[in-house]
């Protein structure tokens, strides 16, 4: 099961990358959860400390790495073809709720696409790890949609598009779906994100409608979300008594259902 969530930045798509994640674990998979966002902040949501968070170097900022898969000992010319098994294995980090984590940093972009040693490194990666692996992998994306660009979901089994009842976020979302059908991932899914009202269920269901979008479903606003991210805090930790958490929990299932 290979599973992309995209969306504009702060709908929300870290915490359902986080919980499905978590969810899948406790489902006796073996996940590995992807940290795909230039500003990566899935470790705190997998229950990894804001402290020990800062001390993980991205894939992107490892420069030691980097060179042992690129260096030709020919300046200006790099090695485009190495294996990247050993990654995971190496620089994966080990969540407190049973996830391994990995994560990416930046992936340069510029043009038909930047070939730059860490650019390469990072898309062979990603590859590998959509393709070849035999885990569970759920990808926290890059917020917005440039990096549809670099068709780094285009292997994956599902994409859930996050969005909530804002115009921005939902002309993203909008954005988001025509691209992931132009790569041709077979399963694309929109949840409605922080849902307080009726209102907000109509316009996002009215979106979904006009795109024909599949509704996967609501994950309703909760203030015990919002305190755990002040306290840069897992929503994980006493989650019986979040709302969402038990939302995306209840997707996860559906997902289960569906494969």
């Amino acid at each position: 099961m290979k599973i992309a969530v995209a969306g504009k930045g702060g709908v929300g798509k870290t915490l359902v990358a986080g919980v499905l994640a978590e969810f899948l674990t406790n489902k006796g998979f073996t996940v590995l959860a992807i940290d795909a966002d230039p500003s990566p902040n899935l470790a705190l949501t997998l229950g990894i400390s804001a402290a020990e968070a800062n001390k993980i170097v991205p894939i992107s900022e490892n420069t030691s790495l980097i060179e042992s898969k690129t260096q030709t000992g020919v300046p200006g010319v790099y090695n485009l073809s190495f294996t990247v098994e050993d990654i995971v294995d190496r620089f994966s980090v080990k969540t407190p709720f049973g996830v391994n984590l990995l994560v990416m940093g930046t992936v340069p972009y510029a043009g038909g696409g930047c070939m730059c040693p860490a650019n390469t490194v990072i898309r062979a990666l990603l590859h590998h790890l959509i393709v070849k692996r035999k885990e569970a992998v759920v990808m926290d994306m890059e917020a917005g949609v440039e990096h549809m660009g670099r068709a780094t979901a285009q292997h994956v089994d599902t994409m859930l598009v996050v969005t909530d009842s804002s115009a921005k976020s939902i002309e993203t979302a909008r954005k988001l779906n025509a691209l992931a059908k132009e790569l041709g991932i077979r399963k694309i899914l929109l949840i409605g994100n922080k849902v307080k009202d009726s209102e907000d269920a109509r316009l996002i269901e009215k979106f979904a409608k006009s795109n024909s979008m599949s509704l996967f479903g609501f994950i309703p606003y909760d203030e015990h979300v919002l305190k755990a991210d002040m306290k840069a805090e897992s929503p994980l930790r006493n989650a019986e008594k979040s709302k969402a958490v038990s939302a995306i929990h209840e997707m996860g299932e559906k997902l289960l259902k569906t494969r």
